[in-house]
């Protein structure tokens, strides 16, 4: 199993990029969706360079009951790092026939922010006038143009679709990265966000290279075509198009150079192989 559990909020940790204000909510349990994650976060920070940071995750763990602990390190797919972590703290893992929930060990404040999403229209169907459609969204983009960058990330984490596309495109890397670990993203919204020219590069970077979601052609097709996708990662990718959209991609005057340039060596060799 890879180093701790991945995710691209937690990688982002990982490489020392958080502010301490978000380092900070992390340790209190504030911030993770997914035990996996929050216990990812919590050994991250156990050694963090603030000692005030090191304390409040001191504390957090403290708070974490250990008996509901130690199941959820008994999980198979429980990084051995975590497993490691909290054994030499004296829990050992207690394998369970029953699936174990991955709901957050400590689910801070969770239910209030639920609570304020489904107030605001939270993801429900339904058909609706185009006009208070439209002021709803506006709205919501106004709500959320308020919110602090840590808000914003419990918002990208834990709140509605409508949201979730919202702050795919917000400035802070941060809160983009935090909608793609949100456990309730799914397939058809990865496919929207890979076509859109104004995310940003670190998130259509993690979107390109998350083998679970370029399993779909749809979204190998909308990152190749995106002209704001990283060239490596649109290269990387021109070799798994079918031959009509490496034609298109080649003549697609928005595309980077390169890009094009392999699409016509790629043509050409299948050009080859045919005669």
């Amino acid at each position: 199993m890879e180093s701790l559990y991945r995710t691209p909020l937690l990688d982002c940790f990982r490489r020392g990029e958080v502010a301490p204000d978000i380092r900070m909510m992390a340790a209190q349990g504030a911030l993770a969706p997914r035990a996996h994650e929050q216990l990812g976060l919590l050994v991250l920070l156990s050694t963090d360079a603030d000692p005030a940071i090191r304390a409040a995750t001191e504390a957090t763990i403290a708070r974490i009951p250990a008996p509901d602990l130690a199941r959820f390190i008994g999980r198979p797919d429980v990084a051995h790092e975590i497993r490691d972590f909290f054994a030499g703290r004296g829990i050992e893992p207690v394998v369970e026939d029953v699936p174990v929930s991955d709901e957050p060990m400590l689910d801070v404040e969770a239910g209030r922010h639920e609570a304020a999403s489904e107030q605001a229209g939270g993801d429900a169907g339904g058909a609706e006038d185009e006009e208070g459609g439209e002021a709803k969204r506006l709205a919501t983009v106004q709500r959320l143009s308020l919110m602090t960058v840590s808000e914003k990330i419990k918002a990208a984490m834990r709140g509605s679709r409508e949201e979730r596309t919202i702050l795919i495109r917000d400035p802070n890397k941060l809160v983009s990265l935090a909608v793609l670990s949100s456990p309730k993203v799914n397939e058809r919204e990865i496919e929207s966000y890979a076509k859109m020219a104004n995310v940003s590069e670190d998130a259509l970077r993690v979107i390109g290279t998350t083998r679970a979601w370029t399993k779909s052609y749809a979204v190998i097709r909308s990152l190749a075509f995106n002209p704001k996708a990283p060239i490596a990662v649109s290269l990387s990718l021109v070799s798994r198009l079918v031959e009509k959209d490496v034609r298109l991609l080649s003549l697609d005057r928005n595309i980077a150079e390169p890009v094009k340039i392999l699409a016509r060596k790629a043509l050409q060799a299948g050009q080859s192989r045919r005669g």
